[in-house]
This record gives C-alpha cells, sequence and structure tokens, in this order.
C-alpha cells in the first residue's frame, strides 16, 4: 500500500460520527443538520430536462476533453461572468470539463507536484478543505498551512509566508469565496499572488466552487482569470481555476464541474485524465450544457440564501459572536465553549447538528484557528434554518 495513506486524517464526517457516539437527541425534536455543505435548494428543471432528453447517448463512450457545445457554453459564461473579452479563451485549448472540483482537487495535485525536487511543499489555508491537504500528501508533498483569522478578515496574510515557503512551494491553493469562513480574496491580493507565481514557479490552482453565492448581487466575488486579464495576462500562464454546479446550480448528484487557465497545463492535465479515466458522460454534459447557459436560476438561488442569512441572524447576533459572511452559505461563529463540546451537547439535547472548527483546521505554532468556532451550513430549508436558530439559541440561553 501507499505508505502516505497513513498520513491521511479521518474526514471531518468520520470524526462528527465519532463525537455523537452515546448521544441521545430528543426524539421529539426534529433532526436538522447543518454540518455538511450540500446545497438542498431543488435542482433546476433545465438541468432535469436536459438530463433526461440526453439518457440515449449512454451507448456511446464520453471523451475525457468534453463536447464541442459544453466547452463553448463555459467559454461563454467565464467570459460573461468574469469580464473577459470575446475570444479570449481557447475553449479547446483552456477549458476541461471534470466531475466536480473534488476530484479534479484531488487528482491536480497528483499531476504537478514533482517529487524529484527538494521538499515540495502545497501552500493551502487554514481552516480548509481536506481534499487540499490530502491530495499534498499522497501526491508526496507536505502541506503548509496559512492560518485565516478574523483579525485579518479570514484571510491568509501571505506577507508573513517566509521565502523559504515560497521557493519550495510547487503547489498553492486558493479558496475564494472560502469555505468554511465566507471572505472573499481581493483582485489586488491574487494579482499580487500571480506575481509571486511568477517570480517563485509555483502553480496557483483556484477553487472557485462558491463564486456564484455571493450576497450583494452588485458585488460578484472576483476569479483569479479576472486579476490574470487585469494585469494582461491573457494565457494565464501558472493559474488554474475550479468551477462546479454542485453551489451554483443545486446539483450535487450530477458532479459536474470544469476547471480552466493555462493551456500548457490543461494539455498535461488532460494527458494524465486520460490514463485516470474521468471522463464526464455524455448525459451530464448536455445537462451541464444546459446549466451553464442560464443564469436566471443562479440569481434566485442566491436571493434564497440572502432570506436564511437575514432571517438566522436576527435570531443568533445577540447570543454568538459571528458576522455574515461576503459569500458561501456558511456561519464561522465564535463558540462559547470548546467547539467539539458545543457541538456535541448542541445536538445531544437539541438534535441540531453543527461541524466543529477544528475538524476543518490544524494545529500550527501559531495556534489552531478552528478551535473555538464552528461551521453552520445554512442549507437546509429556511424553516429548518429558522428552527434551527432558535433552538441554538435556546440552549445558549439556558446554559451550556
Amino acid at each position: 500500500m501507499n505508505p502516505n495513506l497513513t498520513l491521511l486524517q479521518p474526514y471531518p464526517f468520520e470524526k462528527l460520527a465519532q463525537l455523537k457516539v452515546g448521544c441521545h437527541p430528543p426524539t421529539d425534536l426534529k433532526a436538522i443538520n447543518l454540518s455538511l455543505g450540500e446545497p438542498q435548494h431543488p435542482t433546476p428543471e433545465l438541468i432535469l430536462s436536459a438530463l433526461h432528453a440526453a439518457f440515449p447517448t449512454l451507448n456511446r463512450y464520453p471523451t475525457t476533453k468534453g463536447s464541442e457545445s459544453l466547452l463553448n457554453s463555459i467559454t461563454y459564461w467565464l467570459q460573461q461572468r468574469f469580464q473577459l473579452p470575446a475570444g479570449s479563451i481557447d475553449a479547446q485549448q483552456q477549458i476541461l470539463p471534470v466531475n466536480g472540483t473534488r476530484e479534479a482537487l484531488f487528482s491536480f495535485a497528483q499531476a504537478v507536484i514533482n517529487v524529484k525536487k527538494n521538499n515540495p511543499l502545497v501552500v493551502m489555508p487554514n481552516p480548509f478543505y481536506q481534499i487540499y491537504e490530502g491530495a499534498a500528501l499522497l501526491a508526496g508533498a507536505q502541506p503548509y498551512y496559512l492560518p485565516c483569522l478574523e483579525e485579518n478578515g479570514f484571510q491568509p496574510d501571505f506577507s508573513q509566508v517566509p521565502l523559504k515557503v515560497w521557493q519550495d512551494c510547487q503547489l498553492l491553493y486558493l479558496c475564494s469565496p472560502n469555505n468554511p469562513t465566507g471572505a472573499v480574496l481581493e483582485q489586488a491580493t491574487l494579482e499580487m499572488l500571480i506575481r509571486y507565481a511568477e517570480e517563485y514557479d509555483f502553480i496557483i490552482a483556484a477553487d472557485e466552487c462558491y463564486s456564484e453565492l455571493y450576497l450583494n448581487e452588485q458585488s460578484p466575488s472576483v476569479g483569479l482569470l479576472q486579476a490574470c486579464a487585469h494585469l494582461k495576462r491573457w494565457d494565464f500562464k501558472r493559474c488554474i481555476v475550479f468551477h462546479s454546479l454542485s453551489k451554483r446550480s443545486n446539483a450535487p448528484g450530477l458532479r459536474s464541474g470544469f476547471v480552466a487557465g493555462d493551456a500548457e497545463i490543461i494539455r498535461q492535465f488532460l494527458h494524465y485524465r486520460t490514463y485516470h479515466g474521468c471522463a464526464m458522460s455524455p448525459a451530464v454534459q448536455a445537462a451541464s450544457t444546459a446549466a451553464w447557459r442560464d443564469e436566471s436560476h443562479v440569481v434566485a438561488n442566491r436571493q434564497l440564501y440572502r432570506e436564511k442569512y437575514a432571517a438566522v441572524l436576527e435570531i443568533l447576533k445577540p447570543v454568538l459572536s459571528l458576522t455574515l459572511p461576503a459569500a458561501g452559505f456558511y456561519l464561522w461563529p465564535q463558540t462559547p465553549i470548546a467547539d467539539d463540546k458545543f457541538a456535541q451537547r448542541l445536538f445531544n439535547r437539541y438534535h441540531v447538528t453543527v461541524l466543529p472548527g477544528r475538524y476543518l483546521s490544524r494545529p500550527t505554532n501559531d495556534g489552531d484557528p478552528g478551535q473555538q468556532r464552528c461551521r453552520i451550513a445554512l442549507v437546509a430549508p429556511l424553516a429548518d434554518c429558522i428552527e434551527a436558530a432558535q433552538r441554538i439559541r435556546y440552549f445558549l440561553e439556558t446554559g451550556l
């Protein structure tokens, strides 16, 4: 077996299951799960219709590269969403469909890490999506964690990264909007990191799967390719973005997304994926094409999350230290007791599940940025989110 498998920690939800062992929540209260970032809004009918209509195509093997119609729809969406000029993206050379960003974020590290170089590092935010860490370890690299602290707007302080780390860095994972904090990197920060990537010769993998869940309709989150364009770097050198339909279009079961950016990296990643055997189903390609071509359902989706945030914050702000994030569907509040104890007692007494922050972070010499916090995913229906918030408030007001 690959010895690096022993380096992998249990996944956060494995830890959560263990935390619940021995708990006996009241059976007269409906279980409300706010721990998993799985969208619960209905999948748009246009996606379901396109998927059903494409079932006859299942008698053919799909190409790893993707259909022309899918690539063209993604190209148009990227150009419209991130204010890129027409013709700035080559659909055939700079885009690849993937089976959700999770598998792509993992496999990307396996393709790009060069273990023959001394001390390969993969730099990532902390807390983080655990796939980044697992991908780094199984690729033979070491993770380097950048704490995302409240005093820095829940963003990494890139100015404090030691020079030696940048010199050894081969891959930088970004997550903007961030999971779990909801923080959004500014364009100036992205431009600075693009310059760093050129100076120190590393690749930026920008996880932008929450990019369409911004809360201010007039202020969409900035993307990495958008920052490249502002710098007139039309080759998107060393830059790759990851996008998904899971959050944008409420289609997590579709397992559909794409990567885009540097044509040379895409070429080699395609070569890897041809052997990897991960071509997207023709029916999923058809449904994805329909999804990327429509924006109305995305606008409606954002409004649903705004309504949840407004209702839940009104209930919880008097009793819990939290702030409204810029994007995403998570809350990242401080907990008045240890985060794992908070989650365990809340579940045991009020049948509400949240995720302890320490399950999403790692301790460093500067502390553990996930301790004394929890992640609350506002993915359940509005009524359930309100009910859960009321239970959490009662839990806090009546003693922990």
